[in-house]
């Protein structure tokens, strides 16, 4: 069944609503290609999609945070597109004002982001990155191979052997709800997993060293699977403002949104197309360096 005519009308309208209300979101979609994907019951699933210049060298699926937007990430996904990736990002349902957001209350909207993203998958055909960040981090990993709950209603395994590789920016703590300890230790692919000193979140420890808690996924992992964290000072959630929230009293971590962005990068090119330079380059990063640290298991 599909979404029919006048439902896609409102939701079209609705994103570019969305789209064009704040100047720094608006820059971020100039580039970008929209489309729509059919989801299971005939539920839209508004894709962007952004292309390199000339022919990419590799494949980005991109999770967005809970209540946030594709389009609140061009200071990721443009060094990414830069770097020659071709990224695909579907809008969740649990964007705040997404027309049918009403519709997928409490773990509902967990069984969206697997279908939304189990159809970016097929729509790209072949391997891929799995990235995100926060409740699209968690996403990412599980398409990655770790073992978060199964939501009714949804085939198991939930990992997708096309993924090559995980970057995932400040995924959660283990929720007994969504994943626990063990379920991030399942994880079955090389993966860059991302947090900040100051990246503390409600119902965390809000002192210390707290933010670790978004590292759970790389201190559950076994040694030798090429997993590795990278946490930089100061930088909170949403980079001071630099993604997901434009508007929060910032400062903007601009530059550290930047080097993240690049570090990634690399991370995508020594295990998303195993160019052994970039590894090489990734590895000399290891330890202690300009306010950032990288660690390797």
């Amino acid at each position: 069944m599909s979404f029919d005519r006048s439902r896609r009308e409102i939701l079209a309208a609705t994103i570019a609503s969305l789209a064009y209300a704040h100047p720094a979101i608006a820059a971020s979609t100039a580039t970008a290609r929209q489309l729509t994907l059919d989801g299971p019951d005939g539920r839209a699933i508004p894709l962007w999609h952004w292309t390199p210049r000339g022919r990419p060298i590799g494949t980005i699926a991109f999770s967005h945070g809970a209540a946030s937007a594709p389009w609140k990430y061009d200071r990721l996904i443009g060094p990414w597109v830069e770097a020659g990736y071709a990224v695909f990002a579907p809008l969740h349902v649990d964007l705040t004002n997404h027309p049918r957001t009403a519709e997928f209350k409490g773990l509902a909207s967990w069984k969206a982001r697997i279908e939304d993203m189990r159809a970016v998958s097929r729509h790209i055909g072949g391997p891929y990155i799995a990235a995100g960040h926060s409740y699209g981090g968690l996403t990412a990993l599980t398409l990655g191979g770790a073992e978060a709950v199964v939501p009714d209603g949804v085939k198991a395994p939930l990992r997708d052997p096309s993924v090559m590789a995980v970057v995932a920016f400040s995924p959660p703590a283990p929720i007994p709800v969504l994943i626990t300890a063990a379920g991030y230790g399942a994880l079955a692919v090389p993966a860059l997993v991302q947090s900040g000193t100051a990246d503390f979140l409600p119902g965390m420890d809000q002192t210390g060293e707290g933010w670790r808690g978004h590292l759970a996924a790389y201190d559950a992992a076994a040694p030798g699977g090429n997993r590795y964290a990278m946490v930089l000072d100061g930088v909170d959630h949403y980079f001071g403002g630099a993604i997901c929230e434009p508007d929060r009293p910032g400062p903007p971590k601009f530059r550290e949104i930047a080097d993240a962005a690049q570090l990634s990068a690399l991370f995508m090119q020594a295990f998303g197309n195993r160019l052994q330079p970039a590894r090489r380059k990734l590895d000399a990063r290891i330890g202690r360096r300009d306010g950032i640290e990288i660690s390797r298991k």
